[in-house]
């Protein structure tokens, strides 16, 4: 069985990653709907927009606050290519949670512990 490669067929397998019962389950339609969707019938703008959100494309559309950000094998991804871990973010959170003198010299010390690790080969 041959598969015609429209541009929704292109979009929904390739650039977002979905098979057609992922992309069906995802936007709340029929695997028949997006059959049609994959022929060329149009593809609901916000059923395109979950699908891009769900890929990591437009974290954007969450808040614009958001704009050049995505999320890229597991990790969110900035417009300059800075890659942070779940941990990282949660660490740097804590970090700015601290206020105290005490605690800013402690602050200061594992940040620059961090960066002679990230250097370590």
């Amino acid at each position: 069985m041959r598969t015609n490669l429209t541009q929704n067929y292109i979009f929904r397998k390739f650039v977002c990653g979905l098979s057609k019962e992922d992309a069906a389950a995802l936007c709340f339609k029929s695997v028949t709907t997006v059959t049609r969707w994959d022929k060329g019938s149009p593809i609901p703008p916000e059923c395109k927009r979950l699908m891009r959100i769900y890929r990591g494309m437009e974290l954007a559309t969450i808040n614009p606050k958001w704009k050049g950000w995505r999320i890229d094998h597991g990790e969110l991804t900035n417009e300059v290519g800075i890659s942070l871990k779940p941990e990282q973010i949660l660490m740097g959170y804590a970090l700015m949670e601290i206020n105290s003198d005490n605690e800013r010299v402690l602050k200061t010390k594992i940040i620059q512990t961090a960066r002679m690790l990230k250097n370590l080969p």
